[in-house]
Parts: C-alpha cells; structure tokens; sequence
C-alpha cells in the first residue's frame, strides 16, 4: 500500500505532486507580487515587525499553524521572530531552541555526506549504485544503464517518489517498521521509469537509498555518519535523529493539517529522504556554512553541492545536489523544504543578497511553510493565499460524492465522512478538504483547490482540481 507524507508531501496524489517527507509544489493561488520586488532583489530582509504580522496572519486564521519559529540573517544580522505555542505539554514558549522535525531538508545532509565521501576518495558521483548493495536488493537498470549515486542525489535515478509494499502496524507512524528487506524486495522487483539522469522526479526512495548505500559503504548508522562528518565540524548540537533528553525537553508538539496532536515519525530505513530533527539556530548555523560565512573541512563538499543543476519538472527550478535552485524574480535562491505527519519547514539563501532564512511550524502546513519562507527572503515571491474554511450544511457535502478520473488510471474518489470531505487518489491515503463554498474546497496539505461543477438536479457532475498553475476537469464517473 502506498502511506503517509514523508514530503511533503507520499502524500501526494501523484497527479496533484503533493509532498511526502517535502518534495516541491508552488500553489497558483497567491497574493500578486510586488513588481518592485520583481525588477530589484532586496538587500536586506524583512523586519521583525513584517515577520511577525505575516506568522500572526497564519496563526490567528486557526487553519495553517499552531506556532511558527522564524530566523532571517541578513547584513544588519539575525532576527529570531516566533508566534504561537509549542503545544508541549511542559508549555515551553517557542524560540530558537524549540526541536522540530525538518523532514526532507534530511536530504541536503544526505547529498552533503555523498560530497564528503567523494572528496575523500571513498565513491565517485558515477560509481552506480548497484555497487554497494547485495545481489538481492540492487534496482534493475533501463535500457543497459545503471543508476549512479550523482543520479539519486538529483532526483533523476528514474525510481518513483515512494516504495509502495508498505504494511504499517501504526498508521499514525507509517514508516517505524518499514523494514530493509521490503525495501530491497520493492528494489529488485521495480523497473526504473526513465533512463537515468534524463528526466527529474521527486524521490524520497531515491534519498532513503543513497542515505543506506552511504551507511553501508562505511559500516556506520546515518545518524552516526550525520553527526561526525557533518554535525560535528559545523558545531550543529540539536541535530539528530535520537533525541537527548535536552532536547526531548525543548521538542514542539506536531499536529496534522486540521491542528490535532499526531506523534512523531520513524525513518530507520528511510532516514536519509527525511529522518533528522534540528533547531531554527542550528539550521542558522547549516546555513552560515553554506554561504561560505563559516569555513570548515567540510567547506569545498558544501560548495559542490551546486555544481550539478538539472531541470526539474517546474520552469526556473534546477535540482541540484540535494538543494534546489531557484531563478524567478530576478533572483537566485538555494533552498529546501520538509514534511512529516505533524511538521513544516524551510530553509534557503539568496545568492544574490545573503539574505538566509530558516521557518518552522509544528503543523505539517506543508502547502504555506515553503512559498512563505520564499517570501522572507524575497517579497517578490508570492504568499500563500490566506484560505479560511466555512460552515456548509452537511447534506451539501453528498452533493459531491463519486469518483472523478483525471485520467483512465487515476481517479480522485470524494468521500463525506462525520460531516468531513474526505479527498482520496488512487493508490494514495486520503486527505480532508475543506470547504470555502458550497461548491469550492481547499487541501491544507498543499497548495490545491477543488471545485464542483453541478448539474440542474443540484449533484455534481464534474470537478476542477486548481494545482501549480494548472485546472485538471475530470468528469464523474456513473
């Protein structure tokens, strides 16, 4: 079965790319953008004033965060910016301590471990994958071409966003006991999509790959491999994947995208797509480094990560090692974002002003945290809209009920639950939307719309999903 965001978004409708431990996706629905902004990057980031009145907007609507934890540096120095609560049970106030899960900016440790390793002569970008694994859990190769390690770090190995042969115990840790043997049996049996290198497709399988494949290389745990090569040199203390008890104490509470309390998530076998857990200061500190303010060992594998710059499926967008790269609005930006069951953030730099930023929310609002942490580094990238949910008669929500295909092999199937909108694509979990309208629904898992098209006797007879610029009509089925 296929399960839960690791992304941002295996969450994700396939068709609408939403995120699982936080792939990309910019919503079409955004406040216009400044075309000062657009023409001049700015030099200096927003103030504490702007940043705050931005996190309260989200907050005080009750529908994207519980509590977001903001740190912008630009040549006037860092600014620590937070708005509501933790969610703790010890009622700890957030600040620049607070732990938060960081989901798939994970992946960004995981390509810098590969810089590493690369550097020191232990693998080379080309060797292919196959050559660290055993004979039962090498990936079959297309048309003669294996997958190399330089392919999986891009998002261009041809494998597919997520395995799909998981069996959960817990549905609300979906990946705690997702084993290696499954994942070399989805491996060996799986033929790669795309010839590699050739076609970009985000892949949290890819990550969770190259992070075992490194670990199995070395005789050495992810976690241990982050915090010696990486952590250490760069003095990043509150990033890991076991929690001390220090920071179990300083840890936010995550909640789901209708603001419930859900339990943390597990990674052992996925770690490298999406397992760390990490600080807004230390995130800081990651970022210090890789603007170059801060030289280490480990400073010329920080740089090549943006060496390699492959189209991804989005105009302007480039992956890299890792990061992505981003070119709208006269600018440069190298940033990532992340996604678990109760989590959002961000993290980016401007190439062209030195503005950095890191953003943190304890609510997996994975469709507002990245476009919005984009805004802080440059006002020329568009907010989030600002979607607020209505009341509607329940009865209304049958009005919508079927199954809808946007093509023969994937069927969008609604569903009214206890007075709920429940949103379920084929081979993927289901998602509540919500209702702006009698006829208009919102995801809050990302940044899509849906609306219903009704007939003369008041049931709907087609929907319009709204998603990355694009209106996909898919007719419901008898």
């Amino acid at each position: 079965m296929r399960t839960g965001p690791i992304d941002r978004r295996s969450l994700l409708l396939a068709a609408l790319a939403l995120p699982s431990i936080a792939g990309r996706g910019h919503g079409q629905q955004a406040v216009e953008a400044s075309t000062d902004a657009d023409a001049t990057p700015p030099d200096r980031g927003p103030s504490s004033g702007t940043i705050r009145a931005l996190l309260a907007e989200r907050v005080d609507s009750g529908l994207d965060s519980v509590g977001y934890v903001a740190l912008v540096r630009d040549a006037d120095g860092p600014r620590l910016v937070t708005y509501g609560t933790a969610g703790a049970s010890n009622n700890r106030p957030l600040d620049g301590d607070t732990v938060f899960e960081i989901g798939s900016i994970t992946k960004v440790f995981t390509a810098l471990l590969l810089a590493d390793m690369v550097a020191h002569g232990e693998m080379a970008l080309t060797d292919p994958v196959e050559n660290y694994l055993p004979p039962e859990g090498r990936p079959k190769v297309f048309d003669g071409k294996p997958i190399s390690l330089l392919d999986l770090s891009t998002h261009t190995s041809g494998l597919p966003r997520m395995p799909t042969n998981f069996s959960p115990r817990d549905a609300a840790n979906p990946y705690a006991d997702y084993t290696f043997s499954q994942l070399y049996s989805f491996l060996s049996a799986f033929t790669p999509r795309y010839f590699p290198g050739s076609h970009y497709e985000y892949s949290n399988l890819g990550f969770a790959l190259l992070g075992h494949v490194l670990s199995l290389r070395t005789g050495r745990s992810y976690e241990e491999l982050v915090t010696t090569r990486i952590c250490a040199p760069l003095g990043l203390n509150d990033t890991r994947i076991t929690l001390s008890s220090a920071m179990r104490e300083r840890l936010a509470q995550g909640h789901d995208t209708s603001l419930h309390a859900v339990p943390g998530w597990d990674l052992p076998t996925l770690a490298g797509a999406g397992a760390l857990r990490s600080t807004a200061n230390d995130m800081m500190r990651f970022l210090d480094a890789c603007q170059g303010k801060q030289k280490t060992a480990i400073s010329p594998a920080i740089a090549s990560l943006l060496a390699v710059r492959r189209q991804t499926d989005e105009s302007g967008v480039y992956a890299a090692e890792g990061w992505f790269v981003e070119t709208a609005h006269n600018e440069e930006l190298v940033e990532k974002d992340g996604g678990t069951g109760g989590y959002a953030s961000f993290i980016g730099y401007s190439t062209r002003t030195g503005v950095a930023a890191v953003l943190l929310s304890n609510t997996a609002g994975w469709g507002t945290t990245p476009p919005l942490g984009r805004h802080l580094l440059n006002p020329g990238f568009p907010l989030p809209a600002l979607r607020r949910q209505v009341a509607i008669d329940p009865a209304k929500l049958w009005a919508c009920a079927g199954r809808y295909p946007l093509t023969p092999q994937f069927v969008l199937t609604v569903t009214p639950r206890n007075g709920h909108l429940m949103v379920q694509a084929t081979g993927q979990d289901e998602y509540e939307a919500y209702p702006e309208s009698d006829t208009r629904f919102f995801l809050r898992v990302v940044d899509a719309q849906i609306t219903f098209e009704l007939a003369s006797d008041g049931t709907a007879s087609a929907l319009v999903l709204h998603q990355n610029g694009r209106n996909r009509r898919a007719t419901r089925l008898p």
